[in-house]
């Protein structure tokens, strides 16, 4: 296989090993990240068991190799993951950033767009009172039916391939390079460290689900409408009369009789109202009829 290089045509090129590579870019990971005042973050994989182990992890890497335009490149991927030529890779909202180890230190850039709105309410209103806690959702701990929303091709929450931007600077001229999907796998295994990096990469809020399992639970636990107790079997339970209330107004609180006349006493006697009858209006005081006079002199005895 030929190969040009910088005095012309060669056969082939210096062979460098794998560990010398990683050696090479971490020197020159390590010149780019002290300019920012930041660590790598390389991503570690198993080199014989699957790549993702949790619910989460293993969802991502399944939506990948669901498709087949991404499926073909996917192989040379593992492969470079799984001999830790990830050296970093950073998840932010609706980005993806990592430097991967080759032939020079490349760099990867995967833009995903946002959730759409319609699509992210509609699997709030699906998952409506099925998500127990925070803690549940983060492990995967979920029924089958919430899990296969979350993981619907087209209505869940795992992107698609249109909505993928991929950038890599290697000379490849393919779209998903290998550095490129090692990359896309090394995000599966950081989703099994930290699931909630999920959502901040699709740019929702999981806590809508949480409060919409809450509302579900309330409105389950509201009593239906129509189921109370009658009146008269309330008053033989406790022992007690109630009055209807009037047209209008609300019905008067029971008082026991005891009580009653007690706080009758308490009030005090300027809020008393006065008496109806003639005492109320005051005497007149005038001169006595004739008669009057004549049944009360004592000349008539």
């Amino acid at each position: 296989m030929a190969w040009y290089g910088t005095n012309g045509w060669d056969y082939y090129p210096p062979y460098v090993s794998v560990a010398e590579k990683k050696a090479q870019g971490a020197r020159a990971l390590a010149k780019l990240l002290k300019k920012s005042k930041r660590t790598a973050e390389p991503v570690i994989a198993h080199r014989k068991r699957q790549l993702a182990t949790t619910f989460w992890g293993t969802a991502w890497c399944d939506n990948l190799e669901r498709y087949a335009d991404l499926a073909n490149r996917l192989p040379r991927g593992r492969t470079y993951l799984r001999n830790g030529s990830v050296l970093d890779l950073a998840i932010a909202s609706g980005r993806i950033e990592a430097h991967v180890a080759g032939s020079e230190l490349y760099r990867v850039t995967i833009g995903i767009g946002p959730l759409a709105k319609t699509r992210w309410r509609r699997v709030v209103a699906r998952c409506t009172g099925r998500i127990g806690s925070l803690v549940g959702l983060l492990r995967g701990e979920l029924s089958d039916d919430v899990l296969a929303v979350l993981t619907h091709a087209r209505e869940g929450l795992f992107p698609e391939p249109r909505e993928l931007t991929l950038d890599c600077s290697c000379p490849d001229a393919a779209e998903v390079c290998k550095h490129v999907a090692a990359v896309l796998y090394g995000v599966g295994i950081r989703l099994d460290a930290r699931p909630e990096l999920f959502f901040v990469l699709r740019q929702v809020d999981q806590t809508e689900l949480l409060s919409s399992a809450t509302a579900g639970a309330v409105a389950r636990a509201r009593p239906a409408a129509g189921k109370r107790i009658a009146d008269d079997r309330l008053a033989a339970v406790f022992g007690i009369e109630l009055e209807g209330p009037r047209a209008g107004r609300e019905a008067p609180a029971t008082v026991a009789p005891g009580r009653r006349s007690a706080a009758r006493s308490a009030r005090p006697a300027a809020a008393r109202p006065a008496p109806r009858g003639r005492a109320s209006a005051p005497r007149r005081r005038g001169r006595a009829s004739a008669g009057a006079r004549a049944r009360a002199s004592p000349d008539r005895w």
